[in-house]
């Protein structure tokens, strides 16, 4: 077990020290933290629009009324969620060189504007949402990173208007800017220009065709969430943050994915992925926090006999309720702990295994785009992301349960351990 562990740690570490410190992950991540409280707000207003049972109540004008007054809540954010990751990666990359963040994030928006198709059903001047969304979503990331990069590229070759002594900062620094922004979007035009003479016609098109679609082909499969799951665990297991880590690069698939069930919800179709955001939010994360260690406090309040597990238990207990859990992970602990690897491994596996199946088999819905408040309660997290049925709620309990059967006889190990060292002690 030394061994297997000293190997792990020998490979995964540097590779995480990598990933961690890598600037265009960290501002992809940080571009996410820029929108999700505007998702949120979105996602909040389509739980109220789509409460249960409302249409019964009411008259089918009196419904569609309502859902039309709500409506704009999540087409002004989550519709359009990519334009928020655009300005906040191109913000917080500029920001990571010591440029005017401000600059890098508004250029960033300009090109993927330029890069983006404004015609609708031969009608010019619009642009479809869609491509602001889930289908752009990708193109707007790479766009953000050659922006913030082509435009510090110029302010550091120093081609910049430079104002005299005495005008304000803020004009200043606008000028300073005309240049280096002018420069980035004529890169981003004369790509454009270039496109239309491919079969491509936009590079909308060319991004989805050549690497979005199949990149969210492979990320809404079993095989590679169950990849992403393991590798979020053995992070943690060294005392990394394995979701701020993987997330960094899933987050783009899984946020897509989300977005085509949540078009296909407010549609009232068919929803098209069970992979998404939300089924990692909600069925895993949601659940106690990463792990699932809710079950493992409810467990030690059953079989926990030292002083050491109660008081965490007693600790842990009212965060975990809340998804926050790491009084558990450093406090069991779980961090660099051999007793406790393979249910720390193997629990987050089954959960992934059988949520998928009970949602591919029809037995519960599977997400449906809405993005729940990550501190949201097991149970009522699973009711609101599948679209306030009751059956999201029942699979969480499902799972908490088979965490707690995975856990039970590792804990009681554990347990004893520290049981049979107090009494020794005392």
């Amino acid at each position: 077990m030394n061994k297997f562990m000293q190997v792990l740690e020998n490979i995964l570490l540097p590779l995480a020290d990598k990933l961690n410190n890598n600037r265009y992950l960290t501002a992809l991540r940080d571009g996410f933290m820029v929108a999700l409280p505007l998702i949120i707000f979105g996602s909040i207003f389509v739980v109220i629009a789509n409460f249960p049972f409302l249409d019964h109540i009411i008259s089918k004008d009196a419904y569609t009324a309502y859902q039309n007054a709500l409506g704009p809540a999540s087409a002004a954010t989550l519709s359009i969620m990519g334009l928020f990751v655009i300005i906040g990666i191109g913000y917080k990359l500029t920001e990571h060189y010591g440029g005017e963040a401000i600059y890098g994030a508004v250029v960033a928006l300009a090109g993927f504007l330029i890069l983006t198709p404004q015609v609708l059903d031969k009608v010019t001047g619009v642009i479809p949402t869609f491509t602001l969304g889930a289908q752009g979503m990708f193109l707007g990331i790479i766009t953000a990173f050659v922006a913030a990069e082509l435009y510090r590229f110029f302010v550091n070759k120093n081609w910049t208007i430079k104002m005299p002594n005495g005008v304000p900062g803020a004009v200043s620094r606008s000028f300073s800017a005309l240049i280096p922004i002018t420069l980035t979007l004529t890169v981003f035009l004369v790509v454009r220009i270039l496109f239309s003479y491919t079969s491509f016609d936009t590079v909308q098109n060319f991004i989805y065709t050549i690497i979005q679609e199949p990149l969210t082909k492979l990320g809404s499969g079993l095989p590679a969430t169950i990849v992403a799951v393991l590798l979020i665990q053995v992070f943690w297991f060294f005392g990394l943050h394995g979701q701020i880590i993987v997330n960094s690069v899933f987050d783009p698939i899984w946020y897509a994915l989300n977005d085509e069930n949540l078009k296909a919800f407010q549609a009232g179709t068919e929803l098209p992925n069970i992979i998404t955001k939300q089924f990692v939010d909600s069925f895993l994360v949601g659940m106690g926090g990463t792990g699932m260690t809710l079950g493992v406090v409810f467990l030690i309040f059953l079989i926990g006999r030292s002083r050491q597990i109660k008081e965490l238990g007693k600790l842990g207990g009212p965060a975990g309720i809340f998804n926050v859990n790491e009084p558990i992970i450093f406090g069991l602990p779980i961090v660099m702990n051999p007793l406790i690897l393979i249910p720390w491994l193997l629990a987050p596996v089954v959960v992934t295994i059988i949520t998928y199946v009970a949602m591919s088999t029809g037995l519960v819905p599977p997400p449906a785009g809405i993005i729940v408040p990550w501190t949201t309660p097991v149970i009522i997290n699973g009711f609101l992301a599948t679209g306030n049925h009751w059956q999201g709620g029942a699979l969480q309990l499902v799972n908490l349960l088979v965490v707690m059967a995975i856990w039970w006889p590792f804990l009681k190990i554990l347990d004893k351990n520290y049981y049979e060292t107090e009494k020794k002690g005392a």
